[in-house]
């Protein structure tokens, strides 16, 4: 009985250590305004990426931290050390990203601005729409990472207003996304793993 308390016990820390050593990736809802269906997008990503089991995945919404605008206060606001803090906790990211005037929304880009060593040695999918399927907001959000030294995976699922969102809010993805967003998932994760190993 006592061996197989031990080999049970074993095995139950085995479980718990794998759980711990898990990579935390972080959906990032791109988008504050009234009205956004980013929290939609945001949910089906992390109901896809839930059913892998190969990460603990987590919405992360930039409009629940208050940022003001970089530069204009004196940057003692309590939600701008979460942001960081919050950040940090993150192996990778998935960006949901919506198209505004060919790029990205103006909060997006404040977020992206007020962290830089949280953001660095670290990878990233984009799951991007609009009426071209935001892709032109995904390609400038490709140069920012380049910057932040964020690596961004290839597979780019990208959700059309047209076909994917009824009357522009009620999101009805097609089937087909679904393979966009795991092959995106995979590599997040494969080179999130790998970039772990500089940090």
């Amino acid at each position: 009985m006592g061996f197989l308390n031990k080999l049970f016990g074993k095995q139950i820390k085995e479980e718990e250590t794998m759980a711990t050593k898990k990579l935390n990736i972080g959906i990032i809802l791109g988008s504050t305004r009234e009205g956004r269906v980013s929290p939609q997008v945001g949910e089906w990503v992390k109901n896809i990426a839930d059913k892998r089991g190969d990460a603990n995945y987590e919405i992360v919404d930039i409009a629940d931290y208050n940022l003001p605008f970089l530069g204009t206060t004196d940057g003692t606001e309590p939600g701008i050390a979460a942001w960081n803090e919050k950040l940090t906790e993150l192996d990778g990211f998935v960006f949901i990203v919506q198209e505004y005037n060919h790029s990205i929304t103006g909060a997006l880009k404040n977020a992206l601005d007020f962290a830089r060593e949280a953001w660095n040695n670290k990878a990233a999918g984009i799951v991007s729409y609009g009426s071209t399927g935001g892709a032109r907001a995904a390609e400038h959000l490709r140069g920012i990472m380049g910057e932040l030294m964020i690596a961004d995976v290839r597979v780019h699922p990208t959700l059309s207003l047209f076909t994917d969102f009824e009357n522009g809010t009620g999101f009805k993805p097609a089937e087909l996304h679904l393979t966009n967003v795991n092959a995106m998932l995979d590599q997040v994760i494969a080179w999130s793993g790998a970039l772990k190993t500089l940090r």
